[in-house]
């Protein structure tokens, strides 16, 4: 049993409702690392920059499960951020002009091949970090 976090202290990012964001930040970290895998070995030539992105995805995730587990706030914040730039760069770019990535990533279309979860998940990072962050003390205002 863990004690509670001391008044202005951040509640961890691996609690409460964290922890289900943190198993379905592993839940992608692993599908899109299969995913990123298979195309760098097996159809690479097909379309070089969008497995890349497949694999700067798998990165992404894989970062993002550990800091928000392990309460890496710094390291959490990048990794959403980066995330959230990725799922709308990337969307944009293939809605705009799909001929730039002739095969699908994880980001394509905002994460349609994956139930526009890829779009979500960096806006509840986002809320869970900004919820969990530091607060001064209602005692430090007196």
């Amino acid at each position: 049993m863990t004690a509670a976090p001391a008044p202005g202290a951040p509640e961890s990012t691996a609690s409460g409702p964290g922890r289900v964001l943190v198993a379905i930040y592993g839940v992608f970290a692993l599908a899109a690392t299969a995913r990123a895998g298979y195309q760098l070995v097996a159809k690479f030539d097909e379309a070089p920059l969008a497995y890349l992105l497949s694999a700067l995805a798998a990165l992404v995730y894989v970062v993002a499960t550990i800091a928000l587990a392990t309460d890496r706030r710094g390291l959490a914040w990048a990794a959403v951020g980066v995330e959230l730039v990725g799922v709308l760069a990337v969307g944009t770019l293939s809605v705009v002009d799909a001929g730039d990535l002739p095969d699908q990533t994880v980001w394509s279309v905002y994460g349609q091949g994956y139930g526009y979860v890829p779009l979500v998940l960096p806006f509840l990072g986002v809320a869970w970090l900004w919820h969990t962050r530091s607060r001064p003390s209602a005692s430090a205002d007196q």
